[in-house]
């Protein structure tokens, strides 16, 4: 009699638990994860950074991998990227629905757990696939808060997260280096710095974000090196 895989027939739709209580599809997308391009987010002690690295090339334009959902809200991605866009389309109407119903901006806990949920909804279902991302969503209303989501719909609060490729080496870095307390010369440096920590990195591919209330601003290689970032 032939060997069969241990998982075989139980990776095969998404609704199916195999013996030993595992859904294949979710791990097969948290790997999809692992193969995404590292990125993080931190809290520093006016607001929130998110950082990531796109690749870069002479002849093709790469997407940005950090989404801006409200004025005090961001987003960034790693895994299939095509898959957070369609999560972050969902997240500003959700947003502006908010804002338009009861005339005030959704809070950052909010945006992250229906994410979250939808995330987890699609666990469940026959004839769907999990989304293949996970992300971190950073935002400030009255306080900087950040969460990290899943495949599976797991939501976790965080103070620093990286999640992707060498992911393991930035929250190393983060659990003997990082500082709540740091402003936003120091904590910009700091992420710099943790990107570095996945090995050689290409400037030009930095994108990095600075939320602060009522305040979200880009930075390239250029606006880093005005604020004496060293790179």
């Amino acid at each position: 009699m032939d060997m069969m895989p241990e998982h075989m027939g139980y990776d095969r739709t998404i609704v199916v638990f195999s013996p030993d209580g595992r859904l294949f599809q979710v791990e097969y997308a948290r790997e999809a994860v692992k193969k995404g391009a590292t990125a993080f987010g931190l809290i520093f002690n006016e607001g929130i950074i998110l950082c990531a690295q796109k690749k870069v090339s002479k002849l093709v334009k790469f997407a940005d991998k950090i989404f801006q959902i409200d004025d005090h809200i961001g987003l960034v991605a790693t895994g299939i990227v095509a898959d957070a866009r369609a999560m972050v389309d969902v997240s500003r109407v959700k947003a502006q629905q908010h804002k338009m119903v009861y005339d005030t901006s959704i809070s950052t806990a909010s945006i992250a757990k229906y994410l979250a949920d939808r995330q987890q909804l699609y666990t469940q279902h026959a004839g769907v696939r999990p989304y293949g991302v996970s992300m971190l969503i950073g935002g400030i209303n009255d306080e900087p808060a950040l969460y990290e989501t899943d495949p599976s719909g797991i939501l976790i609060e965080c103070l620093a997260k990286a999640v992707g490729q060498k992911a393991d080496k930035i929250n190393k870095f983060f659990e003997e280096k990082y500082d709540k307390k740091m402003n936003e010369k120091e904590a910009v440096q700091f992420s710099i710095d943790a990107l570095k920590k996945q090995g050689k990195i290409k400037i030009e591919g930095i994108n990095l974000v600075v939320i602060k209330k009522d305040k979200y601003t880009k930075h390239d290689k250029d606006s880093l090196k005005r604020q004496g970032i060293k790179l």
